[in-house]
């Protein structure tokens, strides 16, 4: 049963996977999602009935700025309710080969860029009284063997929500995390193809430590990518946290992840490193 509302939803990283299921389940329910894309033909793809595309590159000023003034200059005058935080990318590798300025472009991304989406709409979403949705992962709580600097960028975003709830808690913002597991997405697909290109960068020493790994890794995002919760699953529980009248700190989506999340809490390092090795097969 759709909900009615006359209240608007900012969804980033809308082209495929969780972004566009979130902005599908939003719409359906009655928000009037502004959809995040990077080209015009995602655009194309994904307008609908209570979908409107917007051009968003977060790692640019002038798309967010663009961005701000749409929400504040709507011409029906709709409150903001929340902004899904989800575009992102993935760079899967061992740490001492992987180069520094595709580092550099996942903390970009996946960390600045969410940070700058959330700097352009606070006046909005204080106004509102609306909430922030921020999309972490399970790799933001337990580092797997090649995943480090994924992994970095989601643990970093885990200090942000947290920092930035106990900001503005006294102002009315809520701010949620949403914790998937492995989800099935084209960024797990995408996953492959980058450990692929990024192998062929190695030494012949490199080759000899990691080829193995980098093997794992692809079975890994290839696993993910055909047999992880469908990306619905994870747009089910976003509705869940705006809907929610007092919304929870954390939810997470997918049997793995309420697993792991729990499992990393209580065993001790090493315990965690081998059953990690073993499940990846590098023992």
């Amino acid at each position: 049963m759709p909900y009615k509302t006359q209240e608007m939803v900012v969804v980033t990283g809308t082209s495929s996977g969780i972004g566009r299921a979130t902005a599908e389940q939003l719409a359906a329910e009655g928000f009037h999602v502004l959809a995040g894309v990077r080209r015009q033909e995602d655009a194309d793809k994904i307008k609908q009935k209570n979908i409107e595309p917007v051009i968003l590159d977060i790692t640019t000023i002038d798309t967010l700025r663009a961005l701000a003034e749409r929400v504040e200059q709507d011409p029906l005058g709709r409150p903001l309710r929340a902004v899904v935080n989800n575009a992102g990318i993935a760079v899967n590798a061992p740490l001492e080969m992987v180069p520094l300025d595709e580092f550099r472009r996942q903390i970009e991304v996946s960390v600045i860029g969410q940070v700058a989406v959330i700097q352009a709409l606070t006046p909005a979403l204080l106004k509102s009284g609306g909430r922030v949705v921020n999309i972490g992962s399970v790799g933001g709580k337990i580092s797997m063997p090649g995943f480090g600097i994924y992994s970095a960028a989601k643990y970093a975003m885990e200090a942000i929500n947290d920092s930035l709830r106990r900001e503005m808690s006294s102002f009315g913002l809520k701010v949620i995390m949403i914790t998937p597991g492995g989800v099935s997405t084209s960024l797990s697909e995408k996953g492959v193809t980058t450990a692929d290109r990024l192998s062929k960068l190695m030494t012949p020493d490199q080759h000899r430590r990691h080829d193995r790994l980098f093997d794992a890794v692809k079975a890994q995002a290839e696993s993910w990518a055909t047999s992880g919760i469908p990306p619905k699953k994870v747009a089910e529980v976003v509705s869940r946290a705006i809907h929610a009248s007092n919304p929870r700190t954390r939810y997470t989506a997918g049997r793995d992840s309420a697993l792991l999340t729990r499992l990393v809490r209580i065993l001790p390092d090493k315990l965690l490193d081998r059953m990690l090795r073993s499940q990846m097969k590098l023992q």
